[in-house]
């Protein structure tokens, strides 16, 4: 296998900004047929149901399936993919679920109220959501972690009914994804995929519940179709590639780096992997070690092909233009791999997640530190968080006006309403208020 031709950039160089911006730039542009091809799809859920799920399932992953109770996976075959999992895997996923629960429990919003003088009363009542979808990609992309992170903060948020989905591809089903589902409490599997999943999921059919939101990862027509249900059900996010971005002191080994860059390139061609060091000797060290360690990869040709069209190398002046890179980058996965990691994170505005140290890889937040690997991609972080448990939660505003509230609050509604051309609004608040 020939060498890696990872792209090298200069901070210091004239042009960096814009070659920093084509970098980081995803042309995920929405693809017209597609989008008609999922129109098309919901479409048909919607008015046909059952019968259409029943189509699309066969035709697209080559099943046979005559009736609707086909669809549905019995919490018996789940129990039993658990209990034959050898014991060193269930009991990696055992663990890995309660380091999950655990982390989740944390987050759980509370209710709250207070009572002001006149005995007005405000507050916020928090509530789970009646019933989620959790999409699960099936075949050789079988990821049980992905069960695990979205499942479990919605059980831990007091969600009513998880309804997964998975399609099984001529009828093959991933044990370790059973299995996890058996570990999460999940309530009910259905074994189709796609758009027509997520339609259903959305509306409802004879035999698949509607749900109040939808999350977890798949493929471009159900990110597609989640989009296109957005508003008549919730969604977590539309994700884009992985990414890491390492800063780096140049005292870790640089077999460490080139792997944790490997780590995320080698989840498709279009993933992105970063460094930025003001240690030029050890930005060459790195490339080095990708070079060494390339061949020995299994996913070797994917690994190479993302770190030759969105990887590369930075060179910094020092570590505040490094953080100053990452905040501008605001990246998925962010490792901070230096002397000091609590220092450089305080001035951190922007990642999903962020791993602190030399012995912190990415890969153990993917599946067993405890907080959730479903995170904001494609620079979201600005402005969006990990999945948690509050994404399965509701507030709901209280509101309790004494008598004296009323006639105080009444005053003010009133003027605001009258000066909105809001008459019906305005004498609403006034029949409260006490007569002089």
């Amino acid at each position: 296998m020939s060498g890696l031709n990872i792209t090298k950039l200069d901070a210091s160089s004239a042009g960096f900004d814009q070659q920093l911006k084509a970098l980081l730039a995803w042309n995920e542009t929405d693809d017209l047929e597609i989008h008609q091809q999922v129109l098309d799809i919901i479409a048909n859920v919607r008015k046909n149901g059952d019968k259409a799920v029943i189509g699309y399932t066969n035709r697209f992953d080559r099943r046979d399936i005559s009736g609707a109770g086909e669809l549905e996976l019995s919490r018996e075959m789940l129990k039993s993919a658990w209990e034959k999992l050898p014991v060193d895997q269930a009991h990696a996923l055992q663990t890995a679920a309660d380091r999950i629960r655990a982390y989740a429990e944390h987050q759980k919003m509370q209710s709250w109220q207070y009572t002001e003088a006149d005995g007005t009363l405000l507050g916020q009542r928090i509530t789970p959501l009646d019933r989620v979808g959790l999409y699960v990609p099936g075949g050789k992309a079988a990821y049980p972690s992905s069960v695990l992170m979205n499942a479990i903060p919605a059980k831990v948020a007091g969600v009513g009914e998880l309804i997964v989905v998975v399609p099984a591809p001529q009828g093959e089903t991933n044990e370790l994804v059973l299995a996890a589902a058996f570990l999460a409490g999940v309530d009910r599997v259905f074994a189709i995929g796609g758009a027509q999943a997520i339609a259903a999921l959305a509306y409802g059919t004879e035999t698949i519940p509607a749900v109040a939101k939808i999350v977890g990862p798949g493929n471009i027509y159900v990110a597609t179709a989640k989009k296109l249900v957005f508003g008549q059900v919730g969604i977590d996010m539309i994700a884009g590639p992985s990414e890491i971005l390492i800063i780096g002191d140049g005292k870790t080994n640089p077999d460490w780096i080139a792997m944790d860059l490997f780590s995320q390139a080698e989840h498709d061609e279009n993933a992105q992997s970063i460094l930025i060091s003001h240690d030029g000797a050890y930005l060459d060290a790195v490339e080095q070690s990708l070079n060494k360690l390339l061949p020995e990869m299994e996913r070797a040709e994917i690994i190479k092909a993302s770190l030759s069209t969105r990887g590369a190398l930075i060179k910094v002046s020092n570590l505040d233009e490094a953080v100053e890179i990452a905040n501008r980058i605001a990246p998925e996965h962010l490792e901070l791999s230096v002397e000091d990691p609590d220092a450089l994170s305080k001035n951190i505005r922007h990642a999903g997640a962020i791993f602190m140290g030399r012995y912190t890889a990415e890969a153990l937040g993917d599946y067993c530190a405890g907080p959730n690997h479903v995170l904001p991609t494609s620079s979201t972080a600005r402005f969006s968080s990990p999945l948690g448990v509050y994404d399965f939660q509701k507030r709901s505003s209280l509101i309790y006006c004494s008598q004296t509230g009323a006639d105080a609050l009444g005053k003010t509604a009133s003027l605001l309403a009258r000066g909105e051309s809001l008459t019906a609004h305005a004498r609403s608040a006034e029949y409260r208020i006490k007569s002089e």
